[in-house]
């Protein structure tokens, strides 16, 4: 199948969906933990059907480039979002009607125009006439933002039961915008990936829907169990991999880089991902002239990334704004120690003296001190810092186990039953 094309939605026949993955870009290089759930849920006998909006851009994984082949893509065809539109508008009216007034509600406090609600409604309409051909009984978001949203509104519009998953920071910078609480509220229930994101999902949702959130935290794949050596890397080598954007904090790495070869260290930073910061920290680089030590590599395959990462002493995330970024559960499963900052969820995982070194988040000082303690770290102390991150991430983050945690949740007919009475009354006035 050529790449920008969509598979045909499966037909009855040929499969009954047991549960519709939306999300809006699919695959991604930045969204590897979706993946490994969707395959976690299908080798559990959960039938998975992908939507999203578009797919990622630079696919470089075969399993990534696979994926693509399985997932439907909304935007692909556009005049199918409107025909599905006018359908249900004709066929049910009051259900339509509904809709549109929950997307207006949503349009009060958005931070987006009211064209792109319009579009998220027409999604929706799509969304749901997918789930009604395939008889999906529920339907799975991946984020709060717009996914949640179109997952909300295909909900109404098909009676499935939705559900979602809160991931990054970016939820909780402006949850009123995003009418968190609204979606929480109509959810059968709401996965948090750490403690630290169910507490933040705790601030933002009633009090009497505190219960539908819940711990699923990201998984990590057989690759990562099956590869990793006991032996730890004593190159003079660091490997830092994400999204090249200001969240992620580079710039402050590369200065901190900056201070280490200014006190004489030989060392080498690689640094794995691209974005929208790529030139400015290029330019970072040629201003204080470390070409020969920050190396930029842009995406790579999930394989080349492993072998990355075995090939470095430890991982180096100097992220300003994260949640618990999977890459850190890659590098412990590998027996990688981890330098990070001490912010959100990090600290979950990253243990000083156990597991790793946390520094306060912008400090170039500390960032640069902890990296010089972890190049002056010996063998021995390397290897039980990677044994120790190594059986925490086995042990919290077994991707098989969370996705059966995850399949459990799915709504029964019962709940499902009880959840279209609820659709059934008044909506409340408040977003």
């Amino acid at each position: 199948m050529r790449q920008g094309r969509s598979p045909e939605p499966p037909t009855v026949a040929a499969t009954r969906a047991a549960v519709l993955y939306l999300i809006n870009q699919y695959p991604a290089v930045t969204h590897t933990f979706i993946k490994r759930e969707v395959l976690a849920l299908e080798r559990l006998g959960v039938e998975v059907m992908r939507v999203a909006a578009r797919p990622g851009k630079e696919l470089v994984d075969p399993g990534d480039i696979e994926e693509r082949e399985r997932t439907f893509y909304l935007l692909h065809r556009p005049l199918g979002l409107i025909y599905a539109a006018g359908l249900f508008l004709i066929l049910r009216p009051r259900g339509f009607i509904r809709s549109l007034v929950m997307s207006l509600r949503m349009m009060r406090r958005s931070d987006r125009g009211p064209i792109v609600h319009v579009l998220y409604l027409l999604e929706a309409c799509r969304v749901a006439s997918l789930v009604r051909a395939t008889r999906a009984t529920h339907i799975h978001a991946h984020f709060g933002t717009n996914p949640a949203e179109v997952a909300m509104l295909a909900s109404e519009l098909s009676g499935a039961t939705y559900s979602f998953t809160v991931h990054g920071y970016d939820e909780y910078d402006k949850p009123e915008f995003l009418g968190l609480r609204a979606k929480i509220r109509r959810a059968a229930f709401v996965a948090a990936v750490s403690h630290y994101g169910r507490s933040q999902l705790y601030r933002w949702c009633d009090g009497v829907d505190r219960g539908k959130i819940k711990l699923i935290r990201c998984g990590i794949e057989q690759q990562f169990k099956q590869i990793a050596g006991d032996a730890p890397c004593e190159a003079a080598r660091f490997v830092c991999v994400g999204r090249l954007c200001r969240e992620k904090g580079q710039d402050i790495l590369i200065k901190a880089a900056a201070l280490m070869a200014a006190s004489g260290h030989k060392f080498e930073i690689t640094m794995i991902g691209d974005g929208e910061a790529r030139a400015e920290l290029e330019g970072l680089i040629g201003t204080l002239r470390l070409a020969e030590i920050v190396h930029l590599r842009g995406w790579m395959s999930s394989e080349d990334v492993r072998r990355e990462m075995i090939d470095a002493r430890a991982l180096v995330v100097a992220s300003l704004a994260e949640n618990l970024p999977v890459v850190i559960m890659e590098a412990m499963a590998l027996r990688r120690t981890v330098v990070a900052t001490q912010i959100a969820g990090i600290s979950e995982l990253v243990i000083p003296h156990e597991t790793g070194w946390l520094v306060p988040a912008g400090s170039v000082g500390a960032l640069a001190s902890a990296m010089t303690e972890c190049l002056s770290t010996s063998r021995e102390e390397l290897q039980a810092l990677g044994r120790r991150g190594r059986e925490l991430v086995l042990k919290q983050h077994n991707i098989d186990r969370e996705a059966a945690a995850l399949a459990d949740l799915f709504p029964t007919e019962a709940c499902r039953q009880q959840y279209a009475l609820r659709r059934s009354q008044p909506l409340s006035t408040a977003v």
